[in-house]
Order: structure tokens, then C-alpha cells, then sequence
């Protein structure tokens, strides 16, 4: 650990800031995973791109379909990779509260910056403010970790803005992974100050975060590495253009990157976001892999599409 547990929160507003991407996992053709691919994929994220941190064992990094020994190996293997050229937060999320501990405790053991845990799902529940304060206090209590919310309509329902402003008087609990309309993640920010950072996933509106309400984090899902290559690091630029206040500037860097995105938007099946953006990474030249189930592979003829597409994009390879 590189911080005391009572330290958490002010050791992760000077360590976590700019662009941090979640990993999508690169499975082999058996399905186990590639150790190796990984391994690529995150020194061309660190040293390539500029990335400067990574969310490991994530639903992007398709935590549900692997065992509890193999999301410890994904931990360790991002941990050591990364070592201290970028941070890491590891996914410990599960509906098994001894299965989170056992995770984030090995995070610790391994060398991770801090752990996320999702919302869990709720059945039968009216007071759910009150159940998600004890159950994110229990966590706290047990680990000394930095530990990082994250509420997403995966859970079947939303965190509130005042549960996390709650919450985050919890003294490891140091940033919120907040995938929600912009209006909540903004009355959020308005309710805990610089208590904790909070970030939420959506690319598009980062600038804007960043120039309205003062964001330093995107915490983060996969376009920093399927929007950029080596000699086109436009959202890395875009980003410290904001930082420096050139937001001008930045938003016609920002702006460029439409026809990437509509690329992307356009070919994605609606069931099967993973399998293509790991056929994205393929074709920037990075380790892509099998999907799991219960996820889909994409069709012949959807990797046709996505790869027109993609040479019509305006990324620079």
C-alpha cells in the first residue's frame, strides 16, 4: 500500500487525474486468457498513448464469465505491468460480499492504487438509500484500500446523488464511477466539493466536464485506445488543451474525432459490444480475442461493415 488508509481520498485527487481506460480482457481461441495480449495491449496503452491508468477485471473486462483465481491472475498481471508508470483500480464487484473482501484483499497484496465496486443488485428493497450506505461501509470497515463507487442502470436501478454524497464520508471511499444522466453526476459534484472525485464514463461529455465542473479523472470505459493510436493521440490532446484552458482549442480537437465515433456508433450490434470492440482493437493492430459467454461474436459480415468503416474513419495508424 502506498497510503494510509485515512489517506485515501487525498492520495487519489494527486494521483488520479486525465484519462484512465477500462481493459477489455483478450480471451484466447480456447477462451482461456491471453496473458501475453494483455500484457501488449496495456505497454501500448501506457507508453504509446499516454494512458494514465487502467480499471482491470471490469464488466468491459468481462469479470462475470471468469473464475475468482483468474480475476485475481488479471489483477496481478495488470498490476505488475503497469508498476509505476500508471495507476490501477481493480473491479472487485460481486454479489458476494466474502468474494469482494477475498478480491480486495488480494489488490492490496498485488500492488493496486485502489478497487471499484459496482452497486449491487437489489431485490425487494425500499430503503435503499440506507442498505447501500452499510453495505459500502461494511467494505470500508474491512479493507484499507482506496475504494471507488460505481453506480450503473446495470444494478436495475441508480445511485442517488445524496446516498453518495453520503457514502463518501467514508474514509477510504475516494471517487465515484457515476454512469448516470449528466443532470445527477452534476448535482453530485455540487453535493461532495473535492470530497471525492467523481467521473463517469461518456467520452463526448468529458471536455465539457471538465471546463463546467472542474472534473480532473475519466473514469472511463475503452475509447482512449480504440479513439487513438500512436500518431493520433487526439482525446490525450484534447484533454491537456482543457487542463491548460485552451477549451477553444480543445473542442475543435474534440470535435475532429466524429467521424471516429460515428464509425464505432454505426457498426456496433446492439448485442454484442464487446466482441466488437475487441474487432476494433484488432484493427488498430492491438490483441482483441474471443468474447465469452454468454456474450456474441460478430458475423462475417458485421466485421466487414465495422472494417469499411474504420479505413473511412480518419484515424492515422
Amino acid at each position: 500500500m502506498k497510503y494510509a488508509k485515512n489517506e485515501a481520498k487525498e492520495y487519489s485527487r494527486d494521483t488520479m487525474r486525465g484519462i484512465w481506460a477500462a481493459a477489455l480482457n483478450p480471451f484466447n481461441e480456447d477462451f482461456s486468457l491471453n496473458e501475453e495480449g494483455l500484457r501488449r495491449n496495456i505497454r501500448h496503452w501506457i507508453d504509446d498513448l499516454e494512458i494514465k491508468g487502467l480499471f482491470i477485471a471490469g464488466k468491459q473486462g468481462e469479470f462475470w464469465s471468469m473464475s475468482l483465481e483468474e480475476r485475481k491472475r488479471n489483477m496481478t498481471i495488470a498490476a505488475d505491468e503497469c508498476g509505476d508508470k500508471a495507476g490501477t483500480i481493480m473491479s472487485i464487484s460481486d454479489q458476494n460480499v466474502d468474494t469482494v473482501l477475498e478480491l480486495g484483499r488480494h489488490a492490496q497484496q498485488c500492488g493496486a492504487d485502489y478497487v471499484v465496486v459496482h452497486a449491487p443488485m437489489l431485490s425487494f428493497c425500499h430503503d435503499r438509500d440506507e442498505v447501500l450506505y452499510h453495505y459500502y461501509k461494511y467494505l470500508c470497515d474491512r479493507l484499507d484500500i482506496g475504494i471507488a463507487m460505481w453506480s450503473h442502470p446495470d444494478s436495475g436501478y441508480l445511485m442517488t446523488p445524496e446516498a453518495c454524497a453520503r457514502i463518501a464520508d467514508l474514509p477510504n471511499i475516494m471517487a465515484i464511477k457515476y454512469s448516470v444522466p449528466r443532470e445527477m453526476y452534476v448535482k453530485l459534484t455540487e453535493l461532495v466539493g473535492n470530497k471525492i472525485l467523481v467521473s463517469t464514463s461518456n467520452e463526448e461529455e468529458w471536455l465539457d466536464n471538465i471546463e463546467e465542473l472542474g472534473w480532473q479523472l475519466y473514469l472511463c470505459s475503452s475509447p482512449p485506445y480504440q479513439i487513438q493510436t500512436g500518431n493520433d493521440k487526439r482525446m490525450h490532446e484534447y484533454t491537456e488543451l482543457a487542463f491548460a484552458g485552451k477549451f477553444d482549442q480543445a473542442r475543435k480537437v474534440r470535435d475532429s474525432l466524429n467521424s471516429v465515433r460515428d464509425a464505432i456508433r454505426s457498426t456496433k450490434p446492439a448485442g454484442k459490444p464487446t466482441a466488437h470492440g475487441k474487432y476494433w482493437q484488432e484493427l488498430l493492430g492491438q490483441i482483441g480475442g474471443r468474447v465469452r459467454h454468454p456474450m456474441l461474436e460478430l458475423t462475417e459480415a458485421e466485421k466487414a461493415s465495422t472494417s469499411a468503416a474504420f479505413e473511412d474513419c480518419g484515424l492515422q495508424l
